[in-house]
């Protein structure tokens, strides 16, 4: 189900998109499927802040990155966007966050295995 609208989170709530649970690659170029749900996967995983709700005043801002701790997210919904694009989104526990970037984490598909 995709989801049109604005999308306000409550109190001090986060909503993420660009979590990324694809495939990953070895140094030497192996390509590993999807690990999501099996003991390789428990990792934690870079997400971009989407939106913050009125209340939180962590120190983070709409568009960083932040590191969240392994199954601390919700499951995805998708939103689609004034300009017709669709995201995917999750809610997270800000109590799981582990670090902040105000850029694209390099190591956000974990290629180096």
């Amino acid at each position: 189900m995709i989801f049109k609208g604005k999308l306000t989170p409550v109190l001090d709530r986060v909503i993420v998109s660009d979590m990324y649970f694809g495939e990953q690659r070895t140094k030497s170029g192996l390509i590993i499927k999807d690990d999501d749900g099996t003991t390789g996967g428990i990792y934690p995983r870079w997400a971009k802040v989407h939106a913050k709700g009125r209340l939180n005043e962590d120190d983070y801002q709409i568009g960083d990155w932040i590191l969240v701790e392994h199954g601390r997210w919700t499951r995805t919904w998708e939103l689609e966007l004034d300009d017709g694009s669709v995201v995917e989104l999750r809610g997270i526990d800000t109590k799981a966050i582990m670090m902040v970037s105000d850029e694209k984490p390099s190591d956000i598909e974990r290629r180096a295995l």
